[in-house]
């Protein structure tokens, strides 16, 4: 009995020293750089997104953030870094909607997209993707081109930033709208597919505003439409594709950020919360808009509401597309 005794003593001071430790680490977070992993070259809008804010939540949490960019795989290579770093709150996933895409393209993963994460926030989302192509494809607009990929079909290439990237996704959503065959070339990220692009060697990308606007701009590339369910007031005279002719077409990416599975929900909330106050700020909200994002900022509940529920909406594009390269 007095061993039992002795025993459960010790037990209960041990997660009594457990419990003050992680209470003391608690309070003392962060007191080192945070990584931020971006899965993708640089360049493209997590890019945006993660040196943007940085300079802000370094400020916030008295830490510096350190970005990380790990591109790969469309985006799971950089992801799994984050999957099996340590739960301590000092690695920390930037990245976007093919997250929830990764699941559906490729055959199996690394890591579980919904239980190795735990979920910070809904950052923002996109106002569309524009469908840029280059300025000598001999089409005038969306409906011409996918007449003709319809009478052709593979003859129409299109640039992504790799396998189960977004913009990969986007165009496969296009293509199976449309029920035309287009022909996928894949890149390592957003910059190499544009890169690409402007030099004619792909014909067309769905890619984000903040990546093929100011090509459009200079005149390097044309935009022949926009996926969201609105024109944009950087581009008014593009139309949506659901305008072009692909009625009720509409695909808005998203972007967020996640923490490894296991950290402390402290540590979560500490930084959902700093980032929230951070996209409150006026000017970071009109830099947002300038570069075609809508600022959220959600509680980690109401991102991991939407993860699951767009995992299991492109379970189902799945039935109708073969996404798997």
């Amino acid at each position: 009995m007095r061993y039992f005794k002795q025993v459960l003593s010790c037990a209960l001071g041990l997660l009594a020293l457990h419990s003050f430790a992680q209470t003391t680490a608690a309070k003392d977070y962060p007191n080192k750089p945070i990584k931020m992993v971006i899965p993708y070259a640089a360049g493209g809008p997590m890019d945006f997104i993660g040196r943007t804010l940085s300079p802000r939540l370094t400020q916030a949490l008295g830490q510096p953030i350190v970005i990380d960019n790990r591109a790969g795989a469309g985006g799971a290579i950089g992801t799994d870094v984050v999957a099996k770093a340590a739960p301590d709150g000092y690695t920390l996933l930037n990245t976007s909607s093919s997250h929830a895409s990764l699941p559906v393209v490729m055959a199996s993963l690394p890591f579980d997209p919904v239980k190795d994460f735990a979920p910070i926030t809904l950052v923002a989302n996109s106002v569309g993707f524009v469908l840029a192509a280059r300025p000598d494809l001999p089409v005038k607009n969306l409906k011409e081109l996918l007449a003709d990929a319809k009478a052709n079909p593979g003859k129409y290439t299109f640039g992504s930033g790799g396998v189960g990237n977004v913009m990969h996704f986007a165009a496969e959503f296009l293509s199976a709208s449309a029920d035309v065959k287009l022909t996928h070339v894949p890149f390592k990220g957003v910059s190499q597919s544009l890169n690409d692009l402007v030099a004619g060697r792909i014909d067309f990308v769905i890619g984000a505003p903040t990546a093929v606007l100011p090509l459009i701009k200079a005149g390097k590339l044309k935009a022949l439409a926009i996926t969201a369910r609105k024109r944009w007031s950087e581009l008014p005279d593009v139309p949506t594709i659901d305008e072009a002719g692909v009625k009720g077409f509409v695909y808005t990416p998203w972007y967020g950020f996640w923490f490894p599975a296991g950290v402390p929900q402290e540590q979560v909330n500490r930084v959902r919360n700093e980032v929230a106050k951070i996209l409150e700020e006026p000017e970071i909200k009109r830099a947002f808009a300038e570069q075609g994002f809508a600022v959220v900022g959600s509680t980690p509940a109401e991102f991991n509401k939407i993860v699951v529920d767009e995992i299991a909406m492109n379970k189902k594009l799945a039935t109708r597309v073969d996404f798997t390269q």
